[in-house]
């Protein structure tokens, strides 16, 4: 069986280390994991590695975060992976910091790389795992914080969670999502 994740974020050295790159870090930490390396193909910087009779294929889309569902509409079609079997990883503004959530299908929330998925691969039944990055920002400064870098007591604590989410991707590879969101949901 043939997964597809997709860690979202903005290409650029500028967006490295930012709250909406989060899914960039996760892909970064499974891809060394795995051992394998990046190599940048069509829409995407793209990996792959198996795991226990699975193709895992983990890509970054180079679109930016407002075109990513062009990434995940291509490479979904080019490997022959069902929706059900893609895991997007991406930030959420509505859950606190630390929260970790994945979820078979959802809303864009205003999140503009998952409103692009929902209009290019058509729809919103696909999994996600949810990254809490909080809404702890000034009215009308919203682009600032998601664009701006975590704070010195998030940083002490991202390892932490950028591990407990790899766990959580094997986990749905393995065992599926609903026995990955009854073990693993965080708060």
């Amino acid at each position: 069986m043939n997964y597809l994740i997709v860690g979202l974020g903005n290409i650029g050295r500028e967006y490295a280390d930012t709250r909406h790159n989060i899914g960039f870090m996760v892909a970064d930490e499974l891809a060394n994991q795995a051992g394998t390396t990046w190599s940048t193909l069509k829409y995407a910087y793209y990996t792959e590695f198996r795991q226990r009779g699975h193709n895992v294929y983990v890509i970054k889309p180079t679109t930016y975060m407002n075109l990513s569902g062009k990434a995940v509409n291509y490479w979904m079609h080019a490997l022959k992976v069902p929706k059900q079997n893609i895991l997007v990883i991406v930030d959420d503004l509505a859950i606190p910091f630390g929260s970790l959530r994945i979820k078979p299908k959802g809303s864009a929330a205003g999140h503009n790389g998952l409103k692009s998925i929902e209009q290019l691969c058509g729809g919103q039944d696909y999994p996600r795992l949810k990254f809490g990055i909080s809404d702890n920002y000034p009215k009308g400064r919203q682009v600032d914080y998601v664009l701006g870098p975590f704070d010195a007591d998030e940083s002490k604590t991202l390892p932490a969670l950028i591990e407990h989410s790899v766990k959580m991707v094997h986990s749905f590879v393995n065992i599926g999502i609903e026995l990955t969101m009854t073990n693993l949901n965080t708060k």
